[in-house]
C-alpha cells in the first residue's frame, strides 16, 4: 500500500495503529482511486434525473443529505458553512431527484485544480431508493462533470474493514480500486 513510508515514520516516533480500530468493524478508512481517461455513460431509471445543488436549491441539498444519514445532525447552516468553503462549487454538488420530487441521492465534488483530481465526500443514497442503480450512475455522471472541470483522477474513501463494506461495493462497480488506508493511531503511554 501507498501508505507504508509514513506508517514507518509514524512508528518511528513511538505511534501504532490502535489495535480497537483494525478488528471486523474497525473504524480504519480506506483511500479509493480511479483515472477518468475512460468513463461508463450513467444510465438512470426511468423519471429520474440528475441535478445540480445550484439548479435544486439548498432546501433540496439539504434534505437529501438528511435523508441519506438519518438520523443527521446537518442543518441549513451547517450546509451554508460547505458552501462558504473555497473550493465548494454548486455546480459539482450533485442530487438525483426521483419522479416524485425527492432528492434520492447526493455527493458532493471537491476539484484539486492544482493536482487533477476531485474527490467525492459524502455520497449517499435515501434509504427507500437504494439498490437501483443510482449511486453508480451518479459516480460516472460525476466523473464525467469532472474531467470536463480538468480532473484527471478521482478518489473517494470509504470504511475499509472487512465486516463494513456497505458502500465498497459502490466504489468497486464504478472503476475504483485500493490506494491507501488511514487507521486511528495512538501513542501507548511508556
Amino acid at each position: 500500500m501507498a501508505d507504508e513510508f509514513a506508517l514507518k515514520r509514524w512508528e518511528a516516533h513511538g505511534y501504532q495503529a490502535d489495535p480497537a480500530s483494525l478488528g471486523e468493524s474497525g473504524s480504519w478508512t480506506q483511500l479509493n482511486e480511479r483515472d477518468l481517461t475512460e468513463v461508463d455513460q450513467p444510465t438512470l431509471p426511468d423519471g429520474f434525473r440528475f441535478r445540480s445543488a445550484d439548479e435544486a436549491g439548498p432546501e433540496a441539498a439539504v434534505r437529501a443529505h438528511v435523508d441519506a444519514w438519518a438520523p443527521s445532525t446537518y442543518t441549513a447552516e451547517g450546509y451554508e458553512g460547505v458552501r462558504r468553503t473555497a473550493t465548494y462549487r454548486g455546480d459539482l454538488h450533485i442530487l438525483v431527484e426521483a419522479p416524485d420530487g425527492t432528492m434520492a441521492a447526493s455527493t458532493i465534488m471537491w476539484l484539486d485544480e492544482a493536482n487533477l483530481t476531485a474527490e467525492f465526500e459524502p455520497v449517499g443514497t435515501h434509504p427507500g431508493y437504494r439498490r437501483l442503480g443510482l449511486g453508480t450512475a451518479m459516480l460516472r455522471h460525476g466523473m464525467q462533470l469532472a474531467r470536463d472541470a480538468g480532473a484527471t483522477g478521482m478518489t473517494v474513501a470509504c470504511y475499509g474493514a472487512p465486516g463494513r463494506q456497505e458502500a465498497r461495493g459502490l466504489y468497486y462497480a464504478a472503476g475504483f480500486r485500493p490506494f491507501t488506508r488511514d487507521a486511528p493511531l495512538i501513542k501507548p503511554a511508556v
